[in-house]
């Protein structure tokens, strides 16, 4: 088996580390290396320094329904690797007619463009609420680990169609050009989503592989010269630095399908083994201005925040809800922006305040008839943390 199929629990199991270690020692040295903050942006809020991983204050965030460049948050488990657009060659593999590597440019020269609106969210987005049951390791994420962006390229259907995929294939394979590094053990990042998935062609609900993001060439950061975008997918999903694409039969071996974004009780290699990988996002409604801790007076207040339905093809936000006394009553809020497939909404409410007011909070109910629930169950690796947002007050 060649090392760009092997998961991370396939190496220790292989006892391949030494030979590793010693094969990619300048590589180890240079993932390591990282500005305070890579991206140059200070409307980030750095969560981790090396790799950079940061998201904005949540005030900033609601500001605009497409989420400029500077306030999308960066999630990278490796290093930001530097590549020429005119060097990156795509590769696409496995079950297909047809085995081709392609330039960025062939790639956009031979196929039609083509543009989606859709918001990405990490699955570890507000991680660190979930300190209040029992605090669980990985990035400490408050709310901003997601944003909405309008993304160009290509769809991923069209290569599909013209390598042919063979009848038996099940699931599409990406593998990024970054290097993670974990006890001395460097391996790419991928992901693999379901073929339906990858041969969707609507609109709104395309796979693609992107180019540009709001108008313009991908930053480095968020994934240049080449990734992939897959609406109502959790950011894992939508892999960066794409340079090879495996259709296959099954879901990919690569280390962050086959052991980590997955939702499990507790630290079990079986268990975890058996459970199914996380793709679509969760449910989800954050209130972001007024911020956690702000003094307020008066009353009344002006809430804003953002709501974002279940990933599933078909689902809107239907009902979002602010309560000021600890969720014995609602007061429903106005989506204030536009309102699109795959997309989250920004909406406000004004909110009555008495003397005793010191939290509100957020829900929001979308058109399966699922609403948020008042308090997440915890999981081992904190993901999808979706119970009802709270902020807290101080009465000035």
């Amino acid at each position: 088996m060649s090392l760009d199929l092997l998961s991370r629990r396939d190496l220790f199991r292989q006892g391949t580390i030494g030979v590793l270690a010693l094969s990619i020692g300048s590589r180890v040295a240079r993932s390591q290396e990282a500005l305070p903050n890579p991206v140059g942006s200070a409307d980030l809020i750095a969560r981790q320094a090396v790799p950079f991983n940061g998201e904005p204050p949540l005030n900033k965030l609601v500001e605009n329904w497409i989420t400029p460049v500077d306030s999308f948050f960066v999630r990278s488990h490796g290093n930001v690797p530097e590549i020429a657009a005119k060097d990156l060659k795509l590769t696409i593999d496995g079950m297909v007619d047809k085995p081709m590597t392609f330039t960025v440019a062939e790639l956009m020269e031979r196929f039609p463009k083509a543009k989606t609106t859709a918001t990405l969210t990490c699955a570890g987005n507000r991680r660190s609420e979930f300190a209040a049951i029992k605090k669980v390791g990985g990035i400490q994420w408050e709310a901003g680990a997601i944003g909405n962006a309008e993304w160009q390229g290509i769809r991923l259907a069209d290569v599909l169609k013209f390598v042919g995929v063979k009848a038996e294939a099940k699931h599409v394979w990406f593998e990024g050009r970054d290097e993670v590094v974990e006890k001395n053990i460097a391996f790419p990042f991928g992901g693999s989503i379901p073929i339906e998935k990858a041969q969707v062609t609507t609109a709104t609900g395309s796979s693609l592989l992107a180019t540009e993001m709001n108008g313009k060439p991908l930053t480095p950061s968020h994934g240049f010269p080449l990734r992939t975008i897959v609406p109502g997918f959790i950011g894992a999903r939508s892999v960066k630095w794409l340079h090879k694409i495996t259709v296959a039969d099954r879901p990919s071996p690569n280390h962050f399908v086959a052991d980590v974004y997955k939702l499990v009780p507790e630290d079990n290699a079986e268990l975890i083994a058996k459970t199914s990988p996380i793709y679509e996002f969760t449910l989800n409604s954050v209130i972001c201005v007024p911020t956690q801790g702000s003094s307020v007076s008066g009353n009344q207040i002006n809430v804003k925040g953002f709501a974002l339905t279940n990933g599933t093809t078909g689902r809107s936000v239907q009902k979002i809800e602010v309560s000021a006394d600890g969720g014995q009553s609602w007061k429903a809020a106005k989506v204030t922006s536009s309102v699109s497939d795959y997309c989250w909404v920004l909406w406000s409410a004004e909110i009555p305040l008495t003397e005793t007011t010191t939290s509100l909070v957020v829900r929001a109910t979308d058109t399966s008839g699922e609403t948020q629930p008042e308090k997440n169950p915890w999981n081992y690796k904190g993901y999808q943390f979706n119970g009802w947002h709270r902020v807290n007050l101080k009465r000035g």
